[in-house]
């Protein structure tokens, strides 16, 4: 009779937990990349536009991924389970650890939010750099969190010390590295000691998708160890496949289980499985990758340098851009000129975040830049009308 009592009173338990989990992923909306950078645009004609405002990468899907693509279309209207579930074997083995350390997801945004929804309350604050990606301060303000913004260092690195004196109470502390939008590093040592510094009962969430793009080293190690840490991969970034939807998050089984009960198990799309799977086995494409945005990335920082023009020095597919006047100013004006440039972080008022995207849509930017800075061209931008700014940052309605 205690044995049935017992298992009685963990079936409730444990219908309660799911249920809470359910409804908090009910009410959640989950803000992205794409939606925050479209809402700071009017409406153009993408096809004729230089897009290089929501980090897209411009080379799209690999050779391999695009061959991998075709045959899987007739196969559209299947949920193939399996698929997922081999390409989660694949990844893991690739990065040595068990698929009980590794799920799934269409991207990287929704493992983010959940993890905040699911430590991030009333009573535990989340925490982040300023400026850093906004998404998971939109997450904490559905779970009802304290959201605490922290300034980066002098060379644009996560405050770690800062973080960990700002926010004795935080249920997630949130880094992002190379950091979206300015691109800069926080190193492996930092990551390390906000660790073994943090409250007990929080969790780093370590979002590592822009990554590929240098050479610093992955934080996965510190899953592998144990920690109380969730590390957020994706195929939006390097790996071209932003419109196809792939990414994984990686954790200790408990904290992977935590994150699934919102919504992991559900299917994948067939065409972003097979072509990350496709992707993961071309073994020059992230060092190919690389290369082609680190020598763009130069090319444009030297012609920055040569025109006296102020920004910040990044190893990513990004960087922050000083207009030297309201920035907004500067990218409804560039906007005039068919070249779409990045928001702004209400932290840094003057700054533009710039995508690198091809060497000709570089150069139509250097040409339409230079007209803003130079009087030229002006403009005033208005969002779009089913867009509404919120705590200084634009998000749907």
């Amino acid at each position: 009779m205690a044995s049935e009592a017992n298992r009685t009173s963990f079936s409730r338990r444990s219908f309660l937990q799911l249920s809470a989990a359910a409804s908090a992923a009910l009410a959640l909306r989950v803000v992205t990349e794409p939606q925050l950078a479209l809402a700071a645009l009017p409406n153009v004609a993408r096809d004729s536009a230089v897009m290089i405002n929501a980090n897209e990468n411009p080379l799209g899907p690999c050779a391999a991924a695009r061959e991998a693509l075709v045959p899987i279309i007739a196969q559209g209207g299947r949920y193939r389970f399996e698929l997922s579930r081999d390409l989660v074997k694949f990844y893991a083995q690739s990065i040595g650890l068990p698929e009980d350390y590794v799920s799934i997801f269409p991207g990287s945004s929704n493992p983010l939010h959940y993890t905040v929804m699911e430590f991030c309350s009333p009573s535990a604050s989340f925490v982040t750099a300023d400026p850093s990606y906004e998404a998971g301060m939109h997450a904490a303000d559905g779970a009802g969190a304290r959201v605490v913004k922290v300034p980066l260092t002098k060379t644009y690195a996560h405050d770690v010390r800062a973080m960990v004196a700002a926010a004795p109470d935080a249920g997630v502390f949130y880094i992002c590295t190379p950091n979206n939008p300015t691109g800069t590093l926080t190193s492996h040592a930092d990551v390390e000691w906000l660790v073994a510094n943090k409250p007990k009962k929080s969790v780093m969430l370590v979002d590592e998708a822009y990554i590929h793009f240098c050479d610093a080293p992955s934080t996965i190690d510190l899953a592998k160890a144990g920690k109380d840490i969730v590390v957020l991969r994706t195929f939006s970034k390097l790996y071209g496949m932003a419109g196809l939807r792939c990414g994984f998050a990686i954790a200790r089984p408990d904290l992977i289980q935590k994150l699934e009960s919102y919504g992991g198990g559900n299917p994948m799309p067939v065409a972003g499985v097979v072509a990350a799977s496709a992707s993961l086995q071309d073994p020059q494409l992230v060092a190919d990758r690389k290369r082609i945005n680190a020598e763009v990335r130069s090319e444009v920082f030297t012609w920055l340098d040569r025109n006296g023009y102020s920004y910040i020095p990044s190893v990513s597919n990004c960087f922050m851009l000083n207009t030297g006047r309201p920035a907004k100013e500067a990218i409804a004006a560039m906007a005039q000129q068919n070249v779409m440039i990045g928001r702004v972080w209400p932290v840094m008022p003057t700054y533009s975040r710039i995508t690198v995207g091809t060497p000709e849509e570089m150069e139509r930017f250097q040409v339409a830049f230079k007209k803003v800075m130079s009087g030229a061209v002006t403009g005033s931008l208005k969002p779009n009308d089913s867009w509404r700014e919120l705590d200084g940052y634009v998000v749907k309605a």
